[in-house]
């Protein structure tokens, strides 16, 4: 079993501004997965983010179309979602469409977006089944209304649950999330509501689409790629990061639990430095 490397009192993270409740699971981790992963519930990451990559590779590296991969990715999204929640995770957030991705051929968007529609509609009573409460996270402007409904009841129905929050980064991009943040600032500064000299790195937090949500301790991407490509790039600095060669749709929950194994062996600083090498001090 591994023991938690989060030891050092001053290398903790900072907490939540009280104007922003922070998101918290009171579900207990289920006992058959605590001992699968084989760390201690101490060392668990509360929150991981995921850039999925490689779904279109991994269709074409079958002689398929990328569709396929898409679909196939679903798949793969509910076996990690589920075991995040039976791991009592505070949050899990899925890269799942950035604004960047509207560059796509217009067929390939059409049926992403079809997707999202058949996934929400099809994994509901799995998110109830495991008390995953669902979130949106990205702008609304510019999705499908049909994608919108869905995203709005799959919201609606999941508001009360009390485990795993999933969030979803559907037409997602960090600076785009920044800006938004920055705006909604500046707005309130000019109508005298806030002193823009007594902004705060929490207000920014507070007023990004993740608010409410600790920052991510642990972000996975797939398919061996060694970019953030525009994702959470406010929320992740200081997560620890792990690359795993395989793409998204081989990404199994094994794959999960070898990451949060690694993530458990790490010893978070924050920029400070750890107890174990301080030098002692003389009185």
């Amino acid at each position: 079993m591994i023991e938690s490397q989060l030891d050092n009192p001053k290398t903790t993270p900072p907490t939540m501004s009280v104007d922003t409740p922070e998101v918290t699971s009171t579900v207990a981790p289920d006992a058959a997965a605590l001992s699968a992963v084989g760390v201690s519930q101490s060392a668990l990451p509360r929150h991981i983010a995921i850039i999925m990559d490689g779904n279109g590779r991994w269709a074409q590296q079958q002689g398929k179309p990328r569709l396929f991969g898409h679909q196939n990715g679903a798949l793969a999204v509910r076996a990690v979602v589920t075991e995040c929640a039976k791991l009592g995770l505070d949050a899990l957030t899925l890269y799942s469409f950035s604004v960047d991705n509207w560059k796509r051929p217009a067929e390939e968007i059409e049926c992403l977006m079809a997707l999202y529609v058949e996934y929400l509609q099809a994994e509901r009573d799995t998110m109830m089944e495991n008390n995953v409460r669902f979130v949106q996270v990205g702008r609304r402007e510019g999705l499908p209304d049909a994608v919108l409904e869905q995203l709005d009841i799959t919201t609606q129905m999941t508001a009360r649950n009390t485990g795993l929050t999933l969030a979803l980064a559907i037409n997602y991009g960090s600076r785009t999330e920044i800006t938004d943040a920055v705006r909604t600032l500046a707005t309130k500064a000019a109508a005298g509501e806030i002193d823009p000299a007594q902004i705060t790195e929490q207000m920014v937090s507070n007023n990004l689409y993740t608010a409410g949500l600790p920052d991510p301790d642990l972000l996975i991407r797939t398919a061996g790629e060694m970019r953030l490509s525009n994702y959470l790039l406010w929320q992740i600095s200081y997560a620890e990061i792990y690359v795993a060669d395989v793409c998204w749709p081989s990404f199994t929950v094994d794959c999960l639990r070898d990451a949060i194994r690694e993530y458990a062996r790490r010893h978070r600083k924050f920029g400070a430095i750890p107890s174990d090498e301080c030098p002692e001090q003389s009185d």
